[in-house]
């Protein structure tokens, strides 16, 4: 009985579903919403906190003081949403576009260091290389992956 290794040249490769390559996780329209909604919860808290303080002021016993206390806090509300909604919806859009950048080049560098090691990988299985070789490319390439800028080899 004769042992073999397995060759598995013409084995059928796992497919998988959904989208190949990388996706970016930062959606500008999720980001733009989310402004929205912060601004107009921080301008409904400001229009009722106004509206709390007018209660003070218009006396308990005054004629239609709830609709005044509404149209006083509804103002205020509104103001204040006018005044930050165009400055948060800006400042969104800056932070989305500066995280999609840092976020490709997260991936990209990623994806460097991936088809790095299997080329290393690949240099360690070919028998032709000389070991010292392999170590060194080996040792250049962790040197490189754990930031030393300086590398020295022996002679």
């Amino acid at each position: 009985m004769q042992i073999q290794a397995i060759n598995c040249s013409n084995c059928p490769k796992p497919r998988f579903a959904g989208k190949q390559g990388y996706e970016n996780p930062i959606n500008r329209n999720t980001e733009k919403n989310l402004a929205i909604w912060t601004s107009l919860g921080a301008s409904s808290l400001v229009g009722a906190s106004i509206a709390g303080i007018g209660s003070c002021f218009i006396q308990q016993g005054a004629k239609n003081r709830g609709w005044k206390l509404g149209a006083i806090g509804a103002a205020a509300g509104l103001i204040t949403l006018a005044l930050t909604l165009p400055s948060k919806i800006y400042n969104t859009k800056v932070n989305a576009f500066a995280r999609e950048k840092e976020m490709d080049v997260f991936s990209r560098d990623r994806d460097l260091k991936s088809n790095i090691m299997e080329e290393v990988n690949k240099e360690v299985k070919n028998e032709e290389v000389s070991l010292d070789d392999k170590i060194n490319h080996y040792t250049s390439v962790q040197m490189a992956n754990n930031g030393n800028g300086m590398l020295i080899k022996g002679a």
